[in-house]
């Protein structure tokens, strides 16, 4: 590895309604990847401002650095104004709203400001799975469904906006927050380059 050329630095865009959690994700990778002993952070989570965007992370994903900047939609920048290489839609697992917001209103604002690029990957993230609550009989009557949004719903609106992948996870408890910060990375890593990072390997945050 030439230790000479900059490591590849990759526009993460981080859209979805207010409240969603966006800010409580980005403040749990900014601690890395640590394990939880007993489902519960031994820690605090750092506040962020959100004039300090982008939050940068430095990774090591298959033995290659990258630089991901993340912004979220509270970016001093205007988040239209950026050209992302990847767009995260996220959505809180507890308000099914959030989720129908994303067919709704943050697909069409996709294809309106960041069509430049159709091979331009986006997920579909459910934030605060520690809320999730399992539907009750009578919210199942007739079909119903409960507040909580299921992982195979969550699954089928990705599938329905023809998104590139779909993770959940608990930025509170750290639940799945390693699989998804795998899996961004993975994704990062696979927009440098026509292989990417795609050799044997793992991912550390730095």
């Amino acid at each position: 590895m030439d230790l000479s050329i900059p490591p590849p630095e990759i526009t993460v865009l981080l859209l979805g309604d207010p409240e969603v959690g966006k800010s409580t994700f980005l403040s749990r990778l900014t601690l890395g990847i640590r394990p939880c002993n007993d489902g519960l952070p031994p820690y605090e989570l750092p506040v962020l401002r959100d004039m300090d965007q982008p939050f940068v992370f430095d990774i090591k994903l298959y033995n290659r650095p990258y630089t991901l900047h993340f912004y979220d939609t509270a970016s001093p920048t205007n988040y239209t104004l950026l050209r992302p290489s990847f767009i995260i839609l996220a959505y809180d697992i507890s308000r099914r709203d959030t989720l129908y917001s994303l067919r709704q209103h943050w697909r069409t604002l996709i294809n309106s400001h960041f069509n430049y690029d159709e091979a331009l990957p986006v997920m579909v993230l459910g934030l605060k799975r520690d809320l999730r609550k399992e539907w009750t009989e009578a919210e199942k009557v007739d079909g119903g469904k409960g507040e909580s949004v299921m992982p195979q719903e969550g699954l089928g609106v990705a599938q329905e906006l023809r998104c590139d992948r779909y993770g959940e996870c608990s930025a509170l408890t750290g639940e799945l927050c390693r699989e998804v910060l795998e899996d961004v990375a993975r994704t990062c890593a696979k927009t440098t380059t026509e292989k990417g990072g795609r050799s044997e390997g793992g991912c550390v945050v730095l």
